[in-house]
Order: C-alpha cells, then sequence, then structure tokens
C-alpha cells in the first residue's frame, strides 16, 4: 500500500499528516510504529489523521497516533499543524474550525501572522476523569516511585498530565523518572509527565517525557497543564510564555472554568509518499 503524506513540526514536535477525508484510512499498530519509525520510516513524534466530521456542529475529526502505535485523545502542537494543514490544502477556507476529538471538541484558529491559536478547553481536575487515583481532588499528590516521593499536581488536558516543579529544567531527571511516571499505576491509562522550572510569573521552562512517545522537543498540552497547574496554585499570571527545547508557547489561562488558549507555530516540512 503506497500512503500520501505531509510531513509537520510544531516546535520540534514533529508530525506525519495523513488525509483521510475522501478514502478511509485504517493502518495497524505495526504501520504505525514504521511510519513513526526514524530509521525504518518517516520519522515522527506523532501520526495525526484527518477525517470528515463526525457531527454537525464540528468541520472535521482528529485522530492522534503515538509512535508506539496506541491511540491517544489530544495533542495541543498537533491542533495547531491540523488547522494549517487543512487550510493550506484546501479542505477549508475557515481560518478558525471545529475539531471533533477522542476528549471532545477543540477550535484552532489561523492568525493572521501565521501562529495558530488554540482553544484547548478546560482543564479537569477531578481525578476520576483524568484518570487519576486518589481519594479526592487536591492541588498537589504525593506520588511514589523508585523508592522515593515526588510532589505532583494532576490534571487533563484531553490526556492525562503529571507536572512536578524542578529547580533547574536542565537536571531534572526527565530520562529516568519519565518512564517511571508514564507507566505509575495510579495513573490506569498512563500519563504525560512534566518538568516545570518557574523563571518568574509570566514565564516558565517546560520538559515533556510524553505517553508513548519519550521526551518531545514540545508539547503543547504539556504547557497548558503546566500552566494551569502551577497558576492554580497561585504561581504565575494569567498569561505565560512557555519555554520549551523546540521554542516559546504562548499560554493563557483565566481560571476556574475557563479554558486554556495556546498560541505557537505550525510549519510544513515536506510531502511524500511511503511503501506500508
Amino acid at each position: 500500500m503506497r500512503l500520501k503524506f505531509t510531513k509537520m513540526q510544531g516546535l520540534g514536535n514533529d508530525f506525519v499528516v495523513l488525509d483521510a477525508t475522501t478514502a478511509k484510512i485504517s493502518l495497524n499498530s505495526r504501520q504505525l510504529r514504521q511510519i513513526a519509525d526514524r530509521h525504518f520510516g518517516i520519522g515522527c513524534d506523532q501520526i495525526l489523521q484527518v477525517e470528515a466530521p463526525r457531527r454537525s456542529d464540528t468541520d472535521f475529526y482528529y485522530r492522534i497516533f503515538n509512535a508506539d502505535g496506541g491511540e491517544v485523545e489530544q495533542c495541543g502542537n498537533g491542533a495547531r499543524c491540523f488547522v494549517r494543514y487543512v487550510h493550506g490544502r484546501g479542505l477549508t477556507k475557515k481560518t478558525e474550525i471545529r475539531v471533533g476529538t477522542l476528549s471532545g471538541v477543540i477550535v484552532p484558529r489561523l492568525e493572521s501572522d501565521g501562529q495558530v491559536t488554540v482553544n484547548m478547553g478546560v482543564p479537569e481536575f477531578d481525578p476520576a476523569r483524568i484518570p487519576f487515583e486518589a481519594p479526592g481532588r487536591s492541588l498537589t499528590y504525593e506520588l511514589a516511585i523508585d523508592g522515593r516521593r515526588l510532589e505532583i499536581s494532576a490534571l487533563s488536558m484531553g490526556n492525562p498530565h503529571a507536572i512536578q516543579l524542578v529547580p533547574d529544567i536542565e537536571r531534572a531527571p526527565v530520562a529516568s523518572d519519565g518512564p517511571l511516571i508514564e507507566r505509575h499505576s495510579r495513573f490506569p491509562q498512563g500519563v504525560n509527565a512534566g518538568f516545570v522550572q518557574i523563571v518568574s510569573r509570566q514565564h516558565v521552562r517546560l520538559r515533556v517525557f510524553e505517553r508513548g512517545a519519550g521526551e518531545t522537543l514540545a508539547c503543547g498540552t504539556g504547557a497548558c497543564a503546566a500552566v494551569a497547574a502551577a497558576r492554580a496554585r497561585g504561581l504565575l499570571d494569567e498569561r505565560v510564555t512557555v519555554s520549551t527545547r523546540g521554542g516559546d508557547l504562548g499560554i493563557s489561562w483565566a481560571g476556574d472554568g475557563k479554558p486554556v488558549m495556546m498560541t505557537g507555530p505550525a510549519v510544513t516540512v515536506f510531502e511524500g509518499e511511503i511503501e506500508l
């Protein structure tokens, strides 16, 4: 099977985008892993599949597959690439679209300066809805890993996140602790492990070990989760610059019950075909 694709990236978080709006694409986990493999395939953190809408109040449906072949609920950097892709391919003339996902509807908007803003929805702190095993909602929780106890915030941005504050992002134990947090038994569906250094009330630095992908250069939902978690603890202002290894994202959150807004770039790298 020959499959056409577009390679895109948002702050170095890279994607293979597939157009399934007119012809159905059904790939198994082996094929998805082959596409994502950086030596034997195209190479990417996630595969994004653009589909026709499943609801009358949306313009498209958006499926996200991690590099390990598993399907996940949400991807912020991917959402920005999504709107640039459908606009650039002439699949819509709208600069703002409503997109259905496994976790609900998101609203990405193409800005006049080329940046993309996405309404990422309202953060979910209820443990049962993250999901996270805890007796009740709290600003922070203790998480036992490898004989140690970490202080984390747990929340969902359509996908689960465990956020911890660190004094120095460059020395954060992302490679060692990330996999242990990702697979922790208290997160029954796994979790994205975020490591956050607060620089000021308007600026944080972030690294994320993503569920099913490992550490990526940037994580959009991770940036939203980091700001929401730290702001809920009174540590940040409403508008924050989140610096990742791939570049900066603008995140704003007005507080409980309000959606998180994310602004950043989305870039097409190349197009091609792959034989599966």
